[in-house]
């Protein structure tokens, strides 16, 4: 199994059109996508971008169409080349590989799952998963093994003699995600994997990607328009607007301390007992803690359900070495998640 590896975005921009090298300094001291356009007849992708992945994180990049965020992965594999910027993973900038290099990089070190599924529809399930090792040039029987394993992990035993006709939306959508978790990279870029699938599913598919993360920890890069998913989703989360991001954190710094306005109408309709942590909002212990206890990762949810089948308005919050470092009273539980600070 592959060990994780970090990705660092790096003053990343992208400009569209016959000179975007031109308009770099122009939009480093300010020009907006607007005048860029009118002005020049260029489109600006992306603007000074900077991101730091930890190793076997989700790193969620999310925001409305148009806002840069497909563009953004697409750079992590130079799928797309960048205007200005770098991206450094395990020591080695992508942007400075060599073909023969990059085509290591992509086969080896990176895998893909796309939002249309990318299927190939003459062969089978089985060879579907097994086409990056076959890519990548495994026997035959190594490579049928480890795709029949992935097939089974994802829910699918019984179903590697299938054509990608015979399956349902989110069937497909398995065989992409196994098809990628085959090649054993340890990143995966996955571009809106779950936007066109109906919501019960897509919450299956979540749930098997979390499942599956716990156990593999990749480095994922995951593209949404959808915040509840990034909330559900994500380790953290980076809002794009016109190619630039105008926050980047938690899901419950987002949600408590939203940037601006725009921040603001992506959070307003958060169920926000279920994104914030006791721990966040615990008062400081008054007395040697005594009672029920509570995990500080906890949301609040959780903590105003153990209260009423305690019978108690208020817990001991403990930290992961099982300390106590705060109380959260009821009063105080109930005002968070209802919109207070």
């Amino acid at each position: 199994m592959s060990e994780p590896l970090g990705i660092e975005i790096r003053n990343l921009y992208k400009i569209f059109g016959v000179r975007p090298r031109d308009y770099v300094d122009a939009v480093r001291r300010g020009m907006t996508k607007v005048e860029l356009n009118q002005k020049h007849g260029h489109v600006l992708g992306l603007r000074d971008i900077n991101i730091s992945v930890e190793p076997g994180s989700i790193q969620v990049v999310m925001g409305l169409s148009g806002s840069g965020k497909s563009t953004l992965i697409r750079h992590i594999n130079r799928l797309i080349e960048p205007t200005a910027g770098e991206i450094v993973i395990d020591g080695q900038d992508v942007m400075g590989m060599s073909p023969a290099e990059l085509r290591a990089f992509r086969r080896f070190r990176t895998a893909m799952v796309f939002q249309k599924f990318a299927l190939l529809p003459h062969r089978t399930v089985v060879d579907n998963v097994a086409f990056g090792l076959e890519v990548q040039g495994v026997a035959q029987a190594e490579r049928h093994r480890a795709a029949m394993n992935w097939i089974e992990r994802v829910g699918l035993a019984g179903y590697d003699s299938r054509y990608p006709s015979q399956l349902s939306g989110g069937m497909q959508q398995r065989v992409g995600l196994a098809r990628a978790l085959a090649n054993d990279a340890p990143i995966l870029l996955m571009d809106e994997a779950y936007s066109a699938l109906d919501p019960l599913i897509r919450y299956d598919m979540q749930t098997v990607l979390l499942e599956l993360q716990k156990e593999f920890r990749k480095t994922i890069i995951f593209i949404t328009h959808d915040f509840d998913e990034a909330l559900r989703i994500g380790d953290r989360i980076a809002l794009l607007r016109d190619g630039s991001i105008i926050q980047e954190g938690t899901g419950q710094e987002m949600v408590l301390h939203p940037a601006d306005e725009y921040v603001s109408s992506f959070v307003q309709h958060v169920d926000r007992a279920k994104v914030v942590q006791v721990a966040s909002v615990m008062q400081p212990l008054t007395a040697e803690a005594q009672g029920p206890t509570i995990p500080g990762r906890a949301n609040l949810a959780e903590a105003l359900r153990m209260m009423s089948a305690e019978g108690v308005d208020c817990l001991t919050v403990l930290d992961q070495a099982g300390r106590a470092i705060g109380l959260v009273p009821m009063t105080r539980a109930v005002a968070v998640a209802a919109g207070g600070s």
